[in-house]
C-alpha cells in the first residue's frame, strides 16, 4: 500500500462565509466517507453522515471531517460563519494560512502509515449527557464493536514546526476509505 504525501495546512477563511458559500465548501471537501457534527443552543446532532441542509441553519457551530480534512465553522453575526480548515492535502485558495510550518504527528510512517491516532467515542448511554449520544451506524467509534470494515474514528495532531507544540487536534478517519 502506497503512503500518500502529506501537505499539512491550517487556515482561516479570508472572509466570513454565508450559508450558501459554507454549504458549497462542505460539498467540495466531502470525500467519501465524511461525517458531520452540528451544534445549536438547545441540541447537538451527534455524528452523522448527512451534510447540513438549509433547514439546519442557522446553527451555532459545526464540523465536518474525513480522511483529508476537518472543517470547523462558528456563527459570528448576520448569519455569517468564521471557518477553520485543517488539511493534509495542501492549502485552499479561500483560506489564509495560520502559521507557515506545520508537521503532522506521528512522523513514523511505518508504525502509523496514515498519521492518525485512535479516538474513542463515548458509550451511547454515558451519564454525563442528558440524552443518548448519537453516532452514525457506519462509523466505528471503538466502543460497541471493532468492525474494521467501517471507517474508524481517529485523531490527527497538527504541530507547530517552530515550537513543536500541538496546536490543533483534528477528528479524522483511520486509513483511507473509499
Amino acid at each position: 500500500m502506497q503512503i500518500e504525501e502529506m501537505k499539512p495546512f491550517v487556515g482561516v477563511g479570508k472572509e466570513l462565509f454565508s450559508r450558501l458559500k459554507l454549504q458549497s465548501l462542505i460539498t467540495k471537501l466531502a470525500i467519501e466517507p465524511s461525517y458531520y457534527f452540528l451544534r445549536w443552543t438547545h441540541k447537538v446532532s451527534g455524528i452523522r453522515e448527512e451534510q447540513p441542509t438549509e433547514i439546519d441553519f442557522p446553527m451555532m457551530e459545526g464540523q465536518m471531517f474525513n480522511h483529508k480534512y476537518e472543517l470547523r465553522w462558528k456563527l459570528q453575526h448576520n448569519n455569517l460563519y468564521d471557518v477553520l480548515l485543517l488539511s493534509i492535502a495542501g492549502d485552499y485558495s479561500d483560506f489564509t494560512p495560520v502559521g507557515h510550518s506545520w508537521k503532522i504527528e506521528p512522523n513514523n510512517q511505518e508504525k502509523f502509515p496514515y498519521y492518525a491516532y485512535p479516538a474513542y467515542g463515548y458509550p451511547r448511554n454515558e451519564v454525563r449527557f442528558p440524552k443518548e449520544f448519537i453516532y452514525s451506524k457506519t462509523l466505528n467509534v471503538r466502543i460497541e464493536e471493532n468492525d474494521k470494515s467501517k471507517p474508524v474514528l481517529a485523531q490527527r495532531y497538527f504541530i507547530d514546526g517552530e515550537t513543536s507544540a500541538v496546536q490543533f487536534v483534528a477528528l479524522t478517519l483511520e486509513g483511507e476509505h473509499k
